[in-house]
């Protein structure tokens, strides 16, 4: 069984601890593998440094080729948001936990310059590496807020796209996570989100079995439990579709909800 803090300050001091050195890691893998030349293929600079289902290898290459490869580095997600987020010139997107960027500067693309893509996420290393990637991107329509996905620093209704990858599984308070989705989204937003979810048969304590709370397995919601938790917050057209296992009776899905008109 894997060990996992209980305690909610810990569990998060854990989780922010992590994504701090994963920050840092991202460039000293850049200059090895930029020394190996082999940073042209996904088994390289993807499923290589991270375990099979989660990091860059699941981006579409062609529409990550533009990225400066720091994104792609520090991608640890579990699929790909804004390949089913469906977003649209002009709108305005907000990825929660945006990490190194990767998604934010997909988004942006996506929207064009009328349109705006913001990233929040809790750890100084991972804004500074993607403020810095923004700059490599030439991405002016983006902006990189420091928060946490429980308490976004966004207004009411200001966005029209939600966007997260692989993150809300690592809240200590989901129900606050999906009351601040609804409160940011402007009236027929949408979420667009991937994330580890669990088969509804096995419980809290299953589910730390199969892995830690940092390697986005024990945190995981049960597929009721994330419908559930959506339609209480008031969202509609809710749905989870499992894409790929992780741990047995854990898997990469797409999170889908609405928030009515």
């Amino acid at each position: 069984m894997t060990e996992n803090p209980t305690d909610p300050a810990e569990l998060r001091e854990t989780v922010r601890a992590h994504y701090a050195g994963a920050a840092r890691s991202a460039g000293r893998r850049l200059d090895l593998l930029v020394e190996d030349d082999c940073c042209s293929t996904t088994s390289c600079c993807g499923e290589a440094q991270v375990p099979a289902g989660f990091g860059a290898g699941l981006y579409d290459l062609t529409s990550s080729s533009s990225l400066p490869i720091e994104a792609l580095e520090a991608s640890l997600g579990c699929g790909n948001p804004t390949a089913v987020a469906e977003l649209r010139e002009g709108e305005r997107v907000l990825d929660l936990g945006s990490g190194g960027g990767i998604d934010v500067l997909l988004s942006a693309q996506r929207v064009g310059p009328t349109g705006f893509a913001y990233g929040v996420d809790m750890t100084d290393e991972m804004l500074d590496l993607a403020r810095e990637n923004a700059v490599r991107a030439q991405a002016s329509n983006v902006e990189f807020l420091k928060g946490t996905i429980e308490d976004v620093p966004l207004p009411d209704e200001s966005v029209d796209v939600v966007i997260s990858n692989c993150v809300i599984n690592l809240s200590v308070d989901k129900p606050a996570v999906i009351a601040e989705m609804f409160r940011v989204l402007a009236p027929g937003g949408r979420i667009g989100i991937s994330d580890v979810v669990a088969e509804d048969h096995l419980s809290p304590e299953e589910r730390a079995e199969r892995g830690s709370f940092v390697g986005c397995i024990a945190g995981a919601l049960s597929r009721s439990e994330y419908l559930d938790g959506l339609t209480a917050a008031g969202f509609g057209d809710t749905g989870v579709e499992f894409t790929h296992e992780n741990a047995p009776g854990m898997h990469s899905a797409i999170i889908r909800a609405t928030k009515p008109r």
